[in-house]
């Protein structure tokens, strides 16, 4: 890994934003303080207001009234996936993401070409090793470039995308691969399609099943990421540090890349 001073940082996580327009399981509302408030708070607990400070407007204040932990760029612990793995042990919560699984070489592999609907499998992600020459090795962290990015912010960006096969979910797990993230709405294909899938084959084990993996091999993946078009596909650095939230099975990150000279 580089030590090297990085030349560009760039930002790959969702403003956090009020976001009404949003279907409800992605609502953020965030409510803003003026700074006057502050003032009568002060007051409040004695200080006079000759005593105040020189054009002291008094501190802004913010307090976040709704954020669902999946809402918007986050990092999904295998608690998500279930209470327990396939051999009955507890999965772990977000709180218990081993710090250094948050820093690593990072590898894009860019499948923009994958229609909506059509799931990327393990001959995709190979196909973009044999072309850029990227490696993998335990402690990197895959990045899978849809493009659907694009869509963030409209009604309907929960609903497009491709999706994360099982199968090529588990090759990056036996790659040593422990972390990686997406930049649709979640992992697999859009809800509908899974369940279209699945009423048509009388199929149940097609629902949600690149996130069921981790119930077997468990792994953490990042969902709504943005910008892995700023990236070369490999020769960077990328940080995620989820918020240290008690037993929650995902918590929002601030999810950075650094590139080097």
């Amino acid at each position: 890994m580089s030590r090297l001073k990085p030349a560009r940082i760039v930002d790959l996580s969702k403003e956090i934003v009020d976001n009404p327009n949003d279907p409800i399981f992605m609502r953020v509302k965030i409510k803003h303080h003026r700074h006057g408030r502050a003032r009568w708070l002060v007051r409040f607990l004695g200080l006079p207001f000759r005593l105040f400070p020189k054009d002291f407007a008094g501190w802004a204040d913010d307090t976040i009234t709704r954020l669902g932990v999946h809402a918007t760029t986050h990092i999904d612990a295998p608690w998500h996936y279930g209470p327990t793995g396939s051999d009955g042990e507890r999965l772990p919560a977000i709180h218990e993401m081993p710090l250094e699984l948050g820093f690593g070489p990072g590898v894009v592999f860019d499948v923009r070409h994958k229609a909506d609907g059509d799931e990327i499998t393990t001959a995709d992600l190979q196909a973009c090793l044999a072309k850029t020459g990227a490696t993998l090795a335990p402690g990197t962290i895959a990045l899978i470039h849809t493009g659907r990015d694009q869509f963030q912010g409209q009604a309907d960006y929960w609903k497009r995308g491709t999706g994360m096969s099982p199968a090529a979910t588990e090759w990056l797990i036996d790659q040593g691969i422990k972390v990686m993230g997406i930049d649709q709405w979640g992992w697999d294909l859009p809800f509908q399609l899974q369940i279209k899938q699945s009423r048509a084959t009388d199929d149940r084990s097609l629902f949600w099943a690149g996130h069921l993996v981790g119930r077997r091999k468990p792994y953490w993946h990042m969902e709504q990421l943005r910008g892995l078009d700023q990236l070369p596909s490999h020769g960077f650095d990328v940080a995620v540090f989820p918020l240290r939230l008690k037993d929650a099975s995902a918590a929002p990150a601030r999810v950075v890349a650094f590139l080097y000279e």
